[in-house]
């Protein structure tokens, strides 16, 4: 049987949390060769997808190569109507839970600079976070399991997600009910490359591995005039300086260094010309923070000493706060199966628990704030690049292609530990 599709529009969902503990099981031995079996494949799906990046929630291309990689298997596929976003379901021999493995879809907004022959060939689009990959190593990993359909008491979701650059596309699926419309969603998993961690090792850990973002665009607005009499204006070029210099002191004296905050000033922006005093100056702050305590606390006093130093120097000072993805929080349970299930596919070297979170966002966080699981990074530093590979984000992002087999079989392992069915 092959898949069948159905479209869901979008509407609220009351929130649900479900929980569940994890224990791991012998790990099938043929699982890494029978990823690796399917490696001509993943990588072919991941160059299509690098040569024709698209952007934010509506990627039709993206889309139907997805749905033409599951065509033939026997899976429930439901197309979401808010975005490109694709769900399909496997069920498995036996009843039992759903858990949900998750990859992204969409690029970034930026020219390539790397000399594959698989280069983008989009004009200022580029697959630099490695979404490529996932969406490819997902689609390998339903492959897998669908030949592994009677050894899951329940059932494997696979959620192909767009816009989780700056978009919300995970929020947006979740609230719009295509997550669950063929059943609730017990826990989630997801694993996201790393060019800068050793290829084929998964790293997660506990707790916070990602941090929440947001941005305070200020303006301080005071009165024009002659560069030659400053007493006639009213200039917000020194207000402006002095809040950058406030920020840092701000950051370390208001919070402790063991609960680390970042507060950046990227732009700042005033005046058209040296002999002339601006109206107003511009400044964009992004905020970085592990919690939604610090969270909180970091952008009110942000935005305060924004107005308040403005006011200080006779100005007005207006700062609008720009909500961005809460922080990734990790369910100790979740990250109990990915460490038990890493090491028993990959032996023990196979993963490296995380000292320390990343100060990157994630729009998988929404996802971890309603169900159990975890979020988990899969290296794919390439090959001699010791730790100096340019990271995500990059103009010459690259990954060792052949880890993704890794990751295939990683996606493909969770659901077997979590669906085995006799605990």
């Amino acid at each position: 049987m092959g898949w069948r599709v159905h479209y869901y529009s979008y509407q609220n969902r009351n929130d649900l949390r479900l929980g569940a503990g994890f224990q791991g099981t012998a790990m099938d031995s043929q699982l890494l060769n029978d990823a690796r079996g399917l490696q001509a494949r993943t990588v072919a799906m991941r160059r299509e997808i690098h040569r024709h990046p698209e952007l934010g929630l509506d990627l039709p291309r993206t889309r139907e190569t997805v749905l033409d990689a599951l065509s033939g298997l026997d899976l429930e596929v439901s197309c979401s109507e808010a975005t490109s976003g694709v769900v399909a379901t496997l069920r498995g021999s036996r009843p039992g839970p759903t858990v949900l493995l998750r990859g992204d879809m969409d690029a970034l907004p930026m020219p390539e600079d790397t000399d594959l022959p698989f280069a983008s060939e989009e004009s200022g689009r580029m697959h630099a976070c490695g979404h490529d990959a996932h969406t490819a190593m997902l689609a390998s990993a339903a492959h897998l399991l669908s030949t592994r359909a009677d050894a899951l008491a329940g059932n494997v979701r696979f959620m192909f997600q767009p816009g989780e650059e700056g978009y919300g596309g995970a929020k947006i699926m979740l609230e719009e009910g295509v997550l669950e419309a063929h059943g609730a969603v017990e826990s989630v998993f997801g694993l996201h490359v790393e060019p800068r961690f050793p290829a084929g090792v998964i790293c997660c850990r506990p707790g916070a591995v990602l941090a929440s973002v947001d941005t305070v665009c200020a303006r301080i607005v005071g009165r024009g005039g002659h560069g030659s009499m400053p007493h006639d204006a009213a200039d917000p070029v020194p207000a402006a300086c002095e809040i950058v210099q406030a920020i840092q002191s701000f950051v370390t004296r208001r919070f402790s260094v063991f609960g680390p905050v970042v507060a950046t000033v990227g732009r700042i922006q005033a005046g058209t010309t040296s002999n002339v005093i601006p109206e107003s100056a511009e400044l964009d702050i992004t905020l970085r923070s592990l919690s939604e305590e610090t969270r909180e606390r970091l952008s009110a006093g942000i935005c305060q000493l924004v107005e308040q130093i403005a006011a200080a120097h006779g100005l007005r000072g207006e700062a609008d706060l720009r909500r961005g993805y809460p922080p990734t929080i990790n369910h100790a349970a979740g990250v109990a199966l990915v460490a038990a299930t890493a090491r028993e596919l990959l032996g023990d070297p196979g993963y490296l628990e995380m000292s320390e979170p990343l100060m990157a966002a994630e729009d998988f966080s929404y996802l971890l704030q309603r169900y159990n699981g975890a979020f988990a990074f899969l290296g794919v530093a390439p090959p001699g690049t010791e730790g100096g590979a340019a990271p995500c984000h990059s103009n010459r992002m690259q990954i060792d292609e052949d880890a993704m087999a890794v990751g295939v079989a990683m996606h493909s392992a969770i659901a077997l530990s979590a669906l085995r069915g006799d605990s």
